[in-house]
């Protein structure tokens, strides 16, 4: 099975963003971009001018992920930047699900929901057949570098086993401490998507090109071993 691999741009070195964002371009599958409001979680990083920005730079999938209290404020703006995937947390549109994926539908892009750590897939289950993509957070949001919650092994596992049994279309991605320690067991659950971060990516080299070789190896390894 080949693995689609979605770079965190929050992760990335906003003095060389051009720089990177070239080798990127040559190498990835899409990019991953966090949206946060200070309110949902503590931190602040990107934005949709952010998305606005990067768009005429990249031929890639732009990942939006929304770590925000009102998703609605956010959708269209997100949209009219650029974005490929909109994907709110589920927490934060279980109030109004339905009207939420046929926004971000009637905008012409693809629909996404992230699960924390702690929130079952039974919570998404009246909607879970009109995703594209879900989202399993491996570490609490908000920050990067934390440590991976191996209880999310058998979340991504029953994802797996669900869209095997009924046929669902969603891709498995995986969002938290995505590297070397973690790779066989994400594979071997059932992963479809990573977003490699700091302790997957950019911290193995200061040459993106190199540190994206280094990462390879290190999945071909995991590859085999899953």
């Amino acid at each position: 099975m080949e693995y689609k691999i979605s770079p965190s741009l929050m992760c990335m070195s906003l003095i060389d963003i051009k720089q990177q964002l070239e080798v990127l371009n040559r190498r990835a599958d899409m990019l991953h971009i966090d949206i946060m409001d200070g309110h949902y979680v503590k931190n602040i990083t990107l934005s949709p001018f952010f998305i606005e920005q990067i768009r005429p730079h990249t031929p890639l999938v732009l990942d939006v992920h929304m770590m925000v209290e009102n998703p609605a404020d956010f959708i269209e703006p997100i949209a009219k930047a650029g974005a490929d995937f909109i994907c709110p947390h589920a927490e934060t549109i279980n109030r109004d699900a339905f009207r939420i994926i046929n926004q971000i539908r009637s905008l012409g892009k693809k629909v996404g929901v992230v699960l924390n750590p702690a929130t079952p897939v039974e919570y998404i289950q009246h909607y879970i057949h009109l995703l594209d993509k879900i989202t399993v957070m491996t570490v609490d949001p908000g920050y990067a570098g934390q440590p991976f919650i191996p209880e999310m092994l058998g979340k991504i596992a029953q994802l797996r086993d669900l869209k095997q049994q009924k046929g669902y279309r969603y891709l498995i991605e995986i969002d938290g401490s995505c590297n070397l320690r973690t790779y066989q067991d994400l594979m071997s659950a059932g992963a479809e998507v990573l977003i490699v971060g700091s302790s997957g990516l950019f911290t193995l080299d200061s040459d993106l090109d190199i540190a994206w070789d280094k990462m390879l190896d290190q999945m071909r390894q995991a590859r085999h071993a899953a």
